[in-house]
């Protein structure tokens, strides 16, 4: 601090010297939970206000996406609490179908055994073994970022409350016509070994190959372009145009298959694209979505010439071989039988691959479980239209529209061994029968289990209303369903939200899971790249928590989150966040050292001095704007607001211009100690949702008081003082302008140079001394020579920098200075003046010139007056 301040007397005891965040931030968190702040009663009069966590998949670990949507999770839910709502923020963990029987397998190869080598039953329990053991280590990670949670409503999406669930809605929907078993195309991962859904499929571009193959002989021939040669084994037909004159004489016709015995017809289709390639394309009704569907209308047989791993199973030459190097072998046979006819190598094309494994997927038909969802998606596209569930940022809704307006009928089979099995019995004459949780299935020979299981998002869409007891008619779920607000990633709006939507209209009676859908974007690095293991640029959030605090790496995260945008992240905003933590700190700690209190109502408006009554004004003005921001979700915008009000406005004006108040004593100072605590009192309490650690600490020392996290959210009084708020930015003009004039001479901040400052066509007489300590100003003295003259805001401040500065050196510089200046007013007028460039530049360069006019005119300006104020040589 100060000079001043080291006379002072010692710190309260409570509070110590330096703010160490590892050392206090997991025994607040602890204190927090055996306090039991964060558990949910659905008995208490309180208005609810609900929010539940995106369960982290069970073999996850805290990343900074999870860091990024908890903190603005917690924070929401931290304000609501103060504001006196039943705050529920439930949370638990998915089983993660697909990545835990991975995770497992792996595992059991590590001993030489495969799940085979156990059976279903042993290998689900040596899951639910790995789960108990391994599994969920976020939890704890999420107490270290400081997640208020009910710790006591965790949930696990295959515990026997959310089973029950599971089987109860399939069930429902079964019943109603809504789940049905069909052969169709679907997404085949051969390495998972299971379907996959359109959503679970990551396209990117691949090096692949494109050969056009001549199929038929004589007048019977067609020429077809494949990526995928190797599925011309299962080839049912050629299909064109009808209107394609150049193949009409073909239609009805049969053609020989290249390399096999079969021959197959010719159809007329109108999916074909006859300016494409030669306009007859290779129809595979067994392995692509468009060819099933040729198929179907032209009764076409499917044949499969793939097993679950992708190995050719037809009878020949090739059976046996891997699909890739099958395409390979296939192309070679038919190059030699002089059939290929062109290839283009490589050729870039977008290749679906597993979200999970990325493995080439193979489009493959299969006997799966389906969702009807027609109108469960028309009811979910009709609560958002309607407003009864509000998507924010609105521009999102589009994106929700185009994609809920548009679904396929959900693939919902998995063929794992891991998750909730299909609750389906099949009886020996074709009989199918489904169970509810209560019912008990059919027995006798004959009768089995459905072998698969459910995708994993069907059990957590359902996770609104199956973690809150449903189907039973619980108090928690009267009390808490439907949710306040979703906040998840943009990203997932299709995987989970979508489902959620769904599920929830349908089995709350048309009560949709939430009122409000809001979207972030993904943390990025503070390039804007996509975070990676393989760019090398991931990041482990534990890592900068240990190094910088929590609230460091929470603070960062807060600013910057601007609504469905990406979020740059960089180790040094986190530095710098931890920088104002510890601003906070040494403030709260000085400002208590020199007699703020919370003791006693405030005094009253007449009592305090001007500065006083503009911190509390602003103090107001802070209260309303952060209400608003949070209530538009404006996160960025409302933390910068609290920073700049904190730091500038708090310990950068008041506190210093408060000093001179605080050291003369009397009953000005404890009018301003007591307006003081007031103001931290509030700021804390304003910045503890996103800051909770530091804030508690200093919170509860000003205080005494048990805890900031069941405090009264702060309530704009309604105080305002436009005068007082006028006469502190007039002062703060003065001070702001002379310090630019002092550091642009080179004066190092706490240098004192003899100055006399003239106020008298001011209001600012009263803060006299307050402004000569801010700029370092010494009395006159018999030798003061006034050797730089500033006329700023109606004030006069005169400097004697006569042996601090070199003169000659400095206006030498400012010259240099002011030379480049007009040489660059010079070039960027120029170019505004020329109509030719003007007519072809592109608005963005053009506006980006008169920028650089604009600061070449205001350098000018400032470098003018600078050499102005030297002293003569």
């Amino acid at each position: 601090m100060t000079e001043n301040s080291q006379a002072q007397p010692a710190a309260n005891p409570e509070l110590p010297t330096q703010h160490a965040p590892a050392e206090v931030e997991g025994k607040l968190y602890e204190r927090w939970v055996e306090r039991g702040y964060f558990e949910a009663d659905e008995k208490s009069g309180k208005p609810p206000y609900t929010i539940v966590i995106p369960p982290p998949n069970v073999t996850g670990s805290l990343h900074l996406g999870h860091a990024f949507e908890h903190t603005i999770i917690d924070a929401l839910t931290r304000r609501k609490r103060m504001q006196g709502y039943e705050t529920l923020w439930q949370p638990g963990m998915d089983h993660a179908g697909i990545a835990t029987q991975n995770v497992v397998e792996r595992e059991l190869a590590k001993e030489g055994k495969s799940r085979h080598d156990l059976g279903r039953t042993d290998f689900v329990e040596r899951v639910w073994q790995w789960k108990e053991e391994s599994g969920g280590q976020i939890s704890g990670q999420m107490r270290r970022l400081g997640d208020g949670v009910a710790w006591s409503r965790e949930r696990f999406t295959m515990d026997e409350g959310l089973s029950a669930a599971v089987q109860t809605i399939f069930k429902r929907l079964f019943d109603d016509g809504l789940i049905y078993r069909a052969e169709r195309i679907i997404n085949w991962c051969p390495r998972c070994l299971t379907a996959i859904s359109d959503i679970e499929v990551e396209y990117q571009d691949d090096n692949g190959e494109l050969v056009s193959i001549k199929y038929g002989d004589g007048d019977e021939t067609l020429v077809v372009a494949t990526t995928r040669a190797e599925t011309m084994l299962g080839d049912t037909a050629v299909a064109v145009h009808p209107d394609d004159a150049r193949y009409t004489h073909l239609v009805g016709r049969r053609i020989k298959l290249p390399l096999t015995d079969r021959t197959i017809p010719v159809v007329a289709d109108e999916h074909v694209d006859p300016e494409f390639g030669t306009g007859a394309v290779k129809v595979t009704p067994a392995h692509d979505p468009n060819d099933f569907e040729i198929g179907r209308r032209h009764d076409l047989p499917n044949i499969t010439v793939m097993d679950e791993r992708a190995v050719i199973t037809v009878p020949g030459p090739f059976q046996g071989l891997d699909r890739f190097e099958a395409r390979s072998t296939i192309v070679a046979a038919l190059r030699a039988e002089g059939r290929i006819v062109a290839e283009k190598r490589p050729y870039v094309h977008s290749v679906g691959h597993c979200s999970r494994c990325k493995t080439t997927v193979e489009p493959r038909l299969s006997l799966q479980w389906w969702v009807k969802v027609g109108p469960l998606a028309k009811a979910a596209g009709d609560a958002v239209r309607d407003g009864r569930v509000t998507i924010h940022p609105k521009e999102m809704e589009s994106r929700y529209f185009a994609w809920i307006d548009n679904l396929n009928d959900w693939n919902i089979s998995r063929q794992l061994w891991w998750g909730h099995r299909i609750p389906v019995w099949h009886g020996p004459n074709g009989e199918t029968v489904a169970v509810g949780p209560n019912d008990e299935p059919p027995t006798g020979e004959g009768w089995s289990q459905d072998t698969d299981v459910l995708d994993t998002w069907f059990s957590s869409g359902l996770w609104p209303f199956s973690t809150l007891g449903w189907p039973e008619q619980t108090p928690s779920l009267e009390k808490f369903y439907p949710n306040s607000v979703l906040v998840t990633g943009y990203d997932i709006l299709f995987f989970w939200v979508a489902r959620m939507m769904m599920f929830g209209l349908y089995a709350m009676d048309g009560t949709p899971p939430f009122h409000t859908i809001a979207l972030h974007g993904m943390v990025r690095d503070q390039f804007g790249k996509k975070m990676s293991k393989s760019f090398g640029n991931a990041v482990d959030p534990l890592e900068w928590m240990d190094k910088y605090g929590s609230d460091a790496v929470r603070f960062t995260l807060a600013r910057g989150a601007n609504p469905g945008v990406d979020v740059p992240i960089g180790e040094d905003w986190v530095q710098g966040s931890r920088n104002f933590a510890n601003k906070i700190w040494n403030a709260t700690r000085f400002a208590m050292m020199n007699g703020a209190t919370v003791e006693g109502p405030l005094p009253d408006a007449a009592q305090m001095s001007a500065t006083d009554r503009w911190i509390l004004s602003r103090l107001n003005e802070t209260v309303a704007q952060v209400d608003a921001l949070y209530e538009d979700y404006q996160f960025a915008k409302l933390s910068d607001a609290l920073f700049h009000f904190a730091w500038d406005e708090v310990f950068d004006w008041y506190v210093e211009l408060s000093k001179t108040t605080f050291f003369a004593g009397g009953e000005q100072a404890k009018v301003s100690g007591r307006v003081l605590g007031e103001v931290l009192d509030v700021t804390l309490r304003l910045l503890h949702p996103i800051v909770p650690f530091v804030t508690e600490t200093l919170w509860t020392t000003l205080t005494g008081k048990e805890s900031v996290v069941v405090a009264d959210w702060p309530a704009d009084s309604g105080f305002r003082d436009q005068a007082a708020e006028r006469e502190i930015e007039h002062l703060q003009q003065v001070v702001t302008e002379v310090r630019r004039f002092r550091a642009d001479q080179g004066l190092q901040p706490g240098q004192k140079v003899p100055g006399r400052l003239d106020l008298s066509a001011t209001p600012l007489a009263a803060h006299e001394t307050a402004i000569r300590q801010l700029l370092r100003l010494q009395e006159e003295g018999d030798a003061f020579q006034a050797t730089a003259t500033l006329p700023v805001a109606g004030a006069t401040v005169a400097l004697d920098l006569s042996g601090t500065i070199d003169v000659p050196a400095e206006r030498k510089r400012l010259t240099k200075d002011r030379d480049a200046a007009e040489k660059e007013k010079q070039q960027a007028t120029a170019k505004l003046g020329n109509e030719a460039f003007l007519a072809k530049a592109p608005d963005n360069v053009v506006d980006k010139i008169r920028g650089r006019l604009a600061k070449a005119e205001a350098d000018i300006e400032r470098l003018t007056a600078q050499l102005a104020a030297l002293p003569e040589d």
